[in-house]
């Protein structure tokens, strides 16, 4: 049979641009390698997959092109967006059940801002760290002076990179084998690649995402790797805000402008308890996809709403 995918733009910056994720509603009735096979068959950098749960208001997958991942930020903007834009979530309030655990969704107008963990922060080993350059093209000479390279984590592994001029940044032709080699190796999503210079007014950071361990050689809007970036702003680089405004996808071979804002929560040590990162989706496309369901599953589907 064939099932209709909605393609949503998750962190448009204006009318366009943004990041596209597929999004599945009544996922339950798939196997996971059929959930795998349908991501494939959409093509996008990740596929959203929306079930009931008893834990959360909704349940949702993540597959890229190749496998599962735990999170996947733009996929989860564009769900919460499309599902309020059918009218099919009940309060501004909401939350979300993954694979990692829990997290709470807030709605603000058509936006939508999804809960992150507290950030963990590793320094790369010098032979890390050179490798991490050489995938990049780039010498100790073109960073951002004082910004270390580190593992970040706010639920998922990213290398944040900071490099000081624009036309640099611009201009990388990453080695996506090494960088795939080196994600393996350190278990991250990828490289997040980020500059202060030649960003558009009111942004704190222009960024570029490059995950080719997952099938995903650059990616316009990554909310989960904006959420590290931010908290590296501030207790790495010392800012003293509390809320960041990312770009990224404006770099690309193939512009995609995005924009991401990041709230973060500081305690009273000064200490980040916990960041909502977050933006709008607008609908793109629905398109078909050709998919042979079990028939024992095929039963169960539930017809009076989208869960």
């Amino acid at each position: 049979m064939k099932i209709e995918v909605p393609v949503i733009s998750a962190f448009v910056d204006g009318n366009s641009g943004g990041n596209p994720a597929g999004v599945v509603l009544h996922a339950q009735r798939f196997s996971h390698a059929e959930k795998q096979r349908i991501a494939a068959a959409v093509g996008l950098s990740e596929t959203a997959f929306v079930s009931p749960s008893d834990a959360a208001d909704i349940k949702l997958e993540f597959f890229t092109p190749t496998q599962q991942i735990a999170h996947c930020g733009h996929a989860t903007i564009a769900t919460f967006s499309f599902l309020q834009q059918k009218g099919l979530l009940a309060n501004d309030r909401s939350s979300k059940e993954t694979i990692d655990g829990l997290r709470s969704i807030i709605m603000e107008g058509k936006a939508a801002y999804m809960e992150q963990r507290a950030p963990r922060f590793e320094a790369l080993n010098e032979p890390d760290l050179q490798a991490a350059l050489l995938s990049l093209g780039i010498t100790t000479d073109d960073l951002i002076e004082g910004a270390e390279p580190m593992l970040v984590n706010t639920g998922n592994n990213f290398v944040v990179i900071g490099i000081r001029d624009g036309l640099t940044i611009k201009g990388l032709e990453p080695d996506f084998g090494l960088i795939e080699q080196l994600s393996e190796a350190l278990d991250l999503i990828g490289f997040y690649v980020f500059s202060f210079d030649g960003v558009g007014e009111g942004r704190d950071a222009g960024a570029r995402m490059f995950a080719p361990r997952y099938g995903i050689l650059e990616e316009s809007a990554t909310g989960m790797a904006a959420g590290p970036l931010a908290c590296y702003l501030r207790e790495q680089l010392a800012s003293q805000k509390q809320e960041f405004t990312i770009e990224q996808g404006r770099w690309m071979a193939e512009p995609s402008p995005s924009v991401i804002n990041v709230r973060l929560t500081v305690g009273t040590d000064n200490r980040i308890e916990n960041l909502y990162a977050g933006g709008r989706g607008a609908i793109r496309e629905v398109i078909e996809v050709e998919v042979n369901p079990s028939p024992d599953l095929m039963c169960c589907i539930p017809q009076s709403n989208f869960f």
